[in-house]
């Protein structure tokens, strides 16, 4: 049996191995930055770079990763028992906690999907016209507006998104990333301000891990925004496994 130590060690792996498959990989110690190359810069982060080892000296990293993120702070994303003492230790150089959040993990076989609501329809994300339609929904349930054009979506191993419509139109989406070491991470759970408390963030947060189960994935995980969204995923069979912990060093 694969003990919770392990399932977060696997996780901060795959996060490295997926992450450098399309960004601007830096070396810094025990860390590695990883710097989206065409896209908003917030999702550029720094994960372990030696994901079960423990982090006791953080060395020159900082030095090495401020210049990579300018103007803004270096932005850590960590699997907290993956690298013991590395939040600790940044802290302590200066670094602020923006977040700990459970993380949460589930084998996508054992996913229990709510039924389909009548008038909804779930769909994979598949054209550039769905894929637009996909990010004005989140737009729209996220407050922010991010300049994405349609695109046509890439192979469901490299990411992908699942969308509900209801009457035809779109009204929630939820997205996996790449799958890595048969890993993946669910992401971007949205439904419209409208239509929240129906039972659609539990569907389409089932239905995208299927999705990703499909892709490759024999392991999925997620970070729940507060005690509700955890509560919706524990529905569909997410378990809480370690901690994830963002940081930010000016």
């Amino acid at each position: 049996m694969t003990s919770p130590a392990q399932l977060a060690v696997r996780i901060a792996a795959a996060q490295l191995t997926g992450l450098s498959a399309d960004r601007r990989v830096v070396p810094a110690g025990p860390f590695t930055g990883l710097l989206v190359v065409d896209g908003p810069e917030f999702l550029s982060c720094a994960v372990a770079a030696r994901p079960g080892e423990p982090v006791t000296e953080l060395g020159s990293c900082l030095d090495v990763l401020r210049p990579e993120f300018a103007p803004g702070p270096v932005r850590f994303e960590l699997v907290d028992e993956a690298c013991p003492g590395a939040a600790e230790a940044l802290v302590a150089a200066g670094a602020t906690v923006s977040a700990r959040v459970p993380l949460m993990t589930v084998d996508p076989e054992s996913v229990s999907a709510p039924a389909v609501p009548p008038g909804v329809r779930v769909e994979f994300v598949r054209t550039a016209e769905d894929h637009g339609a996909a990010t004005a929904v989140a737009n729209v349930a996220f407050g922010v507006q991010l300049d994405q054009p349609a695109r046509t979506p890439p192979p469901p191993e490299e990411g992908g998104s699942v969308l509900a419509r209801l009457h035809g139109t779109p009204v929630a989406v939820a997205s996996w990333t790449r799958i890595a070491d048969e890993v993946g991470e669910v992401v971007g759970v949205a439904v419209l301000p409208g239509h929240r408390r129906t039972g659609l963030g539990a569907l389409i947060t089932a239905h995208a891990t299927v999705a990703a189960g499909l892709a490759g994935a024999r392991l999925a995980w997620l970070t729940p925004g507060d005690d509700g969204a955890a509560r919706l995923y524990e529905s569909v069979g997410y378990r809480t496994t370690a901690t994830a912990v963002h940081l930010a060093a000016e």
